[in-house]
């Protein structure tokens, strides 16, 4: 076993040895650009760089035994952006999606999407419908792709959902409570998120599961995306266990 292998293992068995990992983590991935600036290279070469980084994440939370990470793949705000690097980065996505999917059915990763698809080139969508069908009997860990999603947008089409049914008579709007609205959302069938993460020096959430983080820990890191790997996470994953869930309450003395 390599020295890295070991230190790998060590820091896991330290995290497990805490016994509060994170069931649900959610990750804003920023940096690629900057990255990619400070090395002279071009932005796509940081998106692809990122990509890497997904890899080793994914394969670390999956080892410390989180069930869930979300990554904030793609934003509505995204669209905005220069129409080749758009192009760029759904090649990119495509590309990607096929590559893992032999590392999806090997290490029991299941895939699955939020976010307004009909926005998304058709081929990408494919590519996502083949690999989230692929790997829907996957039971080790769910990957949770954001594309082209927005938390406003989300809240907004959830909404949307329970004015029809108050409309055609399905139901009482003054019945309306905070679980009906999280049975609303594209999360329905995901925890909300325990930690949050964004890396690349900003301190904002970006319109990024506003309902579901009300609670969530939120951790900021000045590493850019691409140099966040399994080290980060389990130092973040530290600060994490370091800290004292209340949700509101207060703690009485025993």
């Amino acid at each position: 076993m390599t020295s890295q292998n070991e230190a790998d293992l060590k820091a896991q068995q330290e995290l497990a040895a805490n016994g509060n990992v994170p069931e649900h983590i959610a990750v804003i991935m920023d940096g690629n650009g900057r990255w990619a600036k400070q090395k002279g290279l071009n932005r796509i070469q940081g998106h692809k760089e990122g990509v890497e980084s997904v890899r080793d994440i994914v394969d670390a939370c999956a080892q410390v035994g989180v069930r869930y990470l979300t990554l904030y793949t793609f934003s509505t705000e995204n669209w905005n952006r220069p129409v080749s690097e758009i192009n760029a980065l759904m090649e990119l996505l495509i590309r990607t999606l096929r590559k893992e999917m032999d590392t999806f059915l090997e290490k029991g990763i299941r895939l699955q999407s939020i976010g307004n698809w009909s926005e998304l080139p058709i081929a990408a969508q494919r590519e996502l419908e083949e690999s989230i069908t692929a790997s829907a009997e996957n039971e080790r860990i769910t990957l949770i792709l954001a594309l082209s999603y927005s938390g406003r947008w989300e809240i907004i089409e959830a909404t949307r959902a329970l004015a029809r049914r108050a409309r055609d008579g399905y139901l009482d709007p003054d019945s309306i409570d905070e679980s009906m609205i999280s049975q609303a959302l594209e999360t329905v069938t995901v925890p909300d998120p325990d930690l949050l993460i964004r890396t690349g020096g900003d301190i904002r959430i970006s319109n990024f599961l506003l309902w579901q983080i009300a609670y969530s820990e939120l951790y900021f890191t000045d590493v850019y995306w691409p140099d966040f790997r399994r080290k980060q996470l389990y130092d973040a994953i530290k600060v994490f266990q370091s800290r004292d869930r209340r949700f509101g309450r207060v703690e009485t003395a025993g």
